[in-house]
């Protein structure tokens, strides 16, 4: 009877040694596991706090460097680049939305989660030279690359006062912080 009871302890212990050395422990790869930040790795199996993202990283002040086409109203020349700001604050709200200040006109947006920004077709006034506003059809694009750096390609379409007739001028910002 102590030989069956030892031989069934022995068994026990050995099939529990088996049965444990049989089972893998998951292997802990740390990094970014949020699908919606713009380092996102799938193979991450435990979220170590380093997401970046896309949205977070345009919120703030932008240097803009604007490469903008000439506008020819009546043999006069006017220069965008000229007109637009050294800089363009970009506020939002926390849902993937944009408010882009330039020089006090508000020109709205969204981002998506790897940096896209989109412009859809919009009313603003500005103020090119003349002494007094236009209003101004504004669409376009752009992408935050880094959180120092992005682009955006605007076009802007407006009616020449006075003189009739339609003109669109497109804008090429590179952005740096």
């Amino acid at each position: 009877m102590k030989n069956v009871f030892k031989s069934t302890s022995l068994f026990a212990i050995m099939l529990l040694f088996i049965t444990s050395s049989c089972i893998k422990e998951e292997e802990i790869i740390e990094g970014c596991n949020d699908s919606a930040a713009i380092n996102f790795q799938s193979e991450v199996t435990s979220n170590d706090g380093s997401c970046i993202y896309a949205y977070d990283m345009a919120i703030g002040i932008w240097n803009i460097d604007p490469d903008c086409d000439d506008v020819d109203i009546l043999g006069q020349t006017i220069s965008l680049n000229e007109q637009m700001p050294e800089t363009i604050d970009v506020q939002g709200n926390g849902d993937n939305s944009l408010f882009i200040d330039m020089n006090g006109t508000q020109v709205s947006g969204d981002i998506d989660n790897e940096g896209n920004i989109v412009v859809n077709e919009q009313n603003i006034q500005i103020d090119p030279g003349l002494g007094f506003p236009i209003d101004v059809v504004v669409s376009g694009s752009g992408k935050i690359e880094s959180e120092d750096s992005g682009y955006m390609d605007l076009t802007y379409e407006f009616e020449i006062p006075i003189v009739g007739g339609t003109e669109e001028v497109d804008c090429q910002l590179t952005l740096t912080k």
